[in-house]
C-alpha cells in the first residue's frame, strides 16, 4: 500500500519554495509490519496522487491553488496528528491510491478492508461538527440530509472503516478531539443500529447474519451505484474484480460472492415483512431491501427442527405432528444438505423443507434456518418458473407437514416492476370550491406521481374548500405490485376510511375502478364517510 511519509509531508510543506522538487512523500509498504495511522471522512475538494506526488515540482500559482484545497489541508492536520501521537507513516484514501491505474484501483478497493483493521489507529474527521463535544442527539435542522446526524454516518464507504479498525477517534472540523470509539459505542450503535457488541469486539457466541450486516448499509449511500457492493466486500470477506459501468450487478454480484463461501440462508431474508412487494429473483437489487433485518439471526441445524416443530404448532396448519416424520426431518435437518449450496445455470441449488399451496400446485413456501427476535422463522414465497423457482407472491392456505425439497432459486434479472407512474386530474376539484393545498411527503411535480418499491412508496393529497371548511385527503401507497387508496374526511368524528385495493400495475385505464375517487358530502352531523356514492367525477388517475 502507499503510505504518506508524515516527516517528509510535513518538512515539504514547511518548505515548499526551497523543498528539493524530486522529494518522495509515498512509499509503498507491507501494512502487516508497517505500524501507520489511517484517516475516514467525507470527499470534498480533493488532491489526489498526482497532485500529491508532483506539487513541489508544480508552477507556483497552480500549486498554491492546490495548497488552499480542503483536501490538502485535511492531509497537512492529519499528518500533524499523526506525528503527535508518533505515527510516522498515514494512509489516506484521496492521495494513497493511484486511480489512474484500474489494476491498484482493484487491489486497494480489495485491500481495504483489511488496511484499516490493520492500521494502528483510524482518525475520523468530521468536516460538518463545529461543537467540541460529539453529537449525542439528532439534529435535522443542521444535519438535515443525512438524517440528523452528522454525513459521515450516511455514507457506504464508513460503514467498514468504524467496524475494522482497533482503535478510532473522531474530531471536528477544527480538528479537535472528540471521542473515541471505545467511550462512544452506546450513541454510535445507537445512530448506525451496529450491536456495541461489534464495535467493542466483545462478539461472544453466534456473529452477526448476513441479514444483519447487509441492514446496517441499507441507508447509507454511495457517489457510484457500483460502491454499494464494492463498500461491503471486506465485511463479508469477499474478494471481486471492480467493473464500473456494471450498475446494480455489481451488488448481485457481491451475493453471489457471499453464497459461495458461506451457508447462511438470512441472505434471502430480505423484505421480511413483504413490503416492497417484489417478485423474481430471489437475490435483493441493493442493501435497501435488507431494511428492517437488524434482528434476523441464523439457526444452525441442531436448533432448526424444534424452531420448525414450534412454528408449525403457531401456524394455522391445525394438525397433528406426525412423530415419524419429525423423526425423519430431524435427520435431514442435520445432513449436510442443508448447508450445501451450488451456483448453477438454472440457479442456486439448495435443499429447504417446503409447504405446498392447497389452491396452486405450482406455489409453494420454503422455510428459512433464521429467525426475528421473537424467534419466528422466515419464509420464502416461491412460484415454479420453468425449471426454477422464483420469490412470488404471499400464500397462506398450506397444505400437508413440511417436507424437503431440493430446488433451483431464480437469480436472474431484476425483482419486477421497480416503479409505477400515475397521472392526476384534479382540475374539476375547482368546480366544487375544492383547491389542492398539500401532498406529503413529497411534492408532486406537474401531473405524475412516481411511486418506486425501493422508496416512495406513499403519497398523501389534501383538498380544502375555504368557503364551507371542508377538507378531504386522498391517500396513495403502493404495496405488493398493487397501489391502494383512501379518502378521509375530517367531518368525521371517528377515524373512519374508505379502503379498497385497486389498480394492478399491469393494467391500464382509468383509476379506481369505475374511474372516480370522489370527496364524501359534507352533512351536518354524523359521518361524512361515504364508500364510493353515484356523483359527479372530481379527480382521477390514471396508469
Amino acid at each position: 500500500m502507499w503510505l504518506l511519509d508524515v516527516r517528509a509531508v510535513l518538512g515539504r510543506e514547511k518548505d515548499i519554495q526551497e523543498v528539493d522538487a524530486e522529494i518522495e512523500v509515498l512509499k509503498w509498504l507491507d501494512d502487516k509490519s508497517t505500524s501507520y495511522a489511517i484517516v475516514s471522512h467525507r470527499w470534498g475538494t480533493e488532491v489526489n496522487y498526482g497532485e500529491m506526488t508532483g506539487l513541489a515540482a508544480m508552477e507556483v500559482r497552480k500549486r498554491d491553488k492546490v495548497r488552499e484545497r480542503d483536501g490538502y489541508q485535511k492531509i497537512i492536520r492529519s499528518c500533524k496528528q499523526a506525528e503527535k501521537d508518533g505515527y510516522s507513516w498515514l494512509w489516506i484514501d484521496t492521495c494513497c491510491i493511484n486511480k489512474d491505474s484500474s489494476a491498484e484501483l482493484s487491489e486497494a478497493i480489495n485491500s481495504m478492508y483489511r488496511w484499516y483493521r490493520n492500521a494502528q489507529r483510524c482518525y475520523v474527521y468530521l468536516g460538518d461538527v463545529d461543537e467540541s463535544t460529539f453529537p449525542i442527539e439528532q439534529d435535522f435542522s443542521k444535519f438535515g440530509k443525512s438524517n440528523g446526524w452528522p454525513e459521515w454516518f450516511s455514507r457506504g464507504w464508513t460503514l467498514q472503516e468504524l467496524i475494522a479498525p482497533k482503535e478510532v477517534e473522531f474530531f471536528n472540523k477544527n480538528w479537535v478531539s472528540i471521542g473515541t470509539k471505545q467511550d462512544l459505542t452506546s450513541t454510535l450503535e445507537d445512530i448506525t443500529r451496529i450491536p456495541s457488541e461489534v464495535l467493542s469486539e466483545r462478539v461472544a457466541g453466534q456473529y452477526p447474519s448476513v441479514a444483519q450486516i447487509m441492514s446496517w448499509a441499507a441507508d447509507r449511500k454511495t457517489t457510484r451505484v457500483e460502491d454499494r457492493a464494492y463498500s461491503l466486500l471486506g465485511l463479508f470477506d469477499v474478494n471481486m474484480p471492480m467493473l464500473y459501468g456494471e450498475g446494480s450487478k455489481a451488488f448481485q454480484r457481491l451475493q453471489l460472492g457471499i453464497i459461495r463461501v458461506s451457508s447462511d440462508h438470512s441472505i434471502f431474508a430480505w423484505n421480511p415483512k413483504g413490503q416492497l412487494g417484489q417478485r423474481g429473483s430471489v437475490l435483493a437489487d441493493d442493501p435497501s431491501c435488507f431494511r428492517g433485518c437488524h434482528d434476523i439471526e441464523r439457526v444452525y441445524p441442531y436448533d432448526f427442527v424444534d424452531s420448525l416443530r414450534s412454528y408449525m404448532r403457531q401456524d394455522i396448519l391445525g394438525r397433528t405432528i406426525d412423530r415419524v416424520k419429525l423423526v425423519l426431518l430431524r435427520r435431514r435437518m442435520r445432513s449436510v444438505q442443508l448447508s450445501r449450496w451450488d451456483v448453477t445455470n438454472l440457479g442456486i441449488q439448495m435443499t429447504l423443507p417446503v409447504l405446498s399451496d392447497r389452491r396452486f400446485s405450482d406455489d409453494f413456501t420454503a422455510i428459512l434456518p433464521c429467525r426475528d427476535r421473537y424467534g419466528n422463522l422466515i419464509t420464502l414465497d416461491l412460484e415454479s418458473h420453468g425449471n426454477s423457482v422464483r420469490k412470488s407472491g404471499f400464500h397462506e392456505d398450506y397444505n400437508g407437514f413440511p417436507e424437503f425439497r431440493s430446488l433451483y432459486l431464480d437469480f436472474s434479472g431484476h425483482n419486477g416492476q421497480s416503479h409505477f407512474d400515475l397521472r392526476l386530474d384534479d382540475s374539476r376539484t375547482s368546480w366544487y370550491g375544492f383547491t389542492r393545498c398539500g401532498t406529503f411527503p413529497l411534492e408532486v411535480a406537474g401531473d405524475t406521481m412516481r411511486f418506486s418499491s425501493q422508496g416512495h412508496t406513499l403519497t398523501v393529497l389534501v383538498y380544502v374548500n375555504n368557503d364551507t371548511g371542508s377538507r378531504f385527503a386522498v391517500g396513495l401507497g403502493y404495496y405488493l405490485q398493487f397501489v391502494r387508496a383512501g379518502v378521509f374526511c375530517d367531518e368525521c368524528p371517528a377515524a373512519r376510511s374508505w379502503y379498497r385495493p385497486c389498480l394492478d400495475p399491469d393494467a391500464t385505464g382509468v383509476f379506481p375502478p369505475p374511474g372516480e375517487v370522489r370527496p364524501a358530502q359534507p352533512a351536518a352531523a354524523g359521518p361524512t364517510y361515504v364508500p364510493m356514492p353515484p356523483g359527479p367525477t372530481i379527480l382521477s388517475l390514471t396508469h
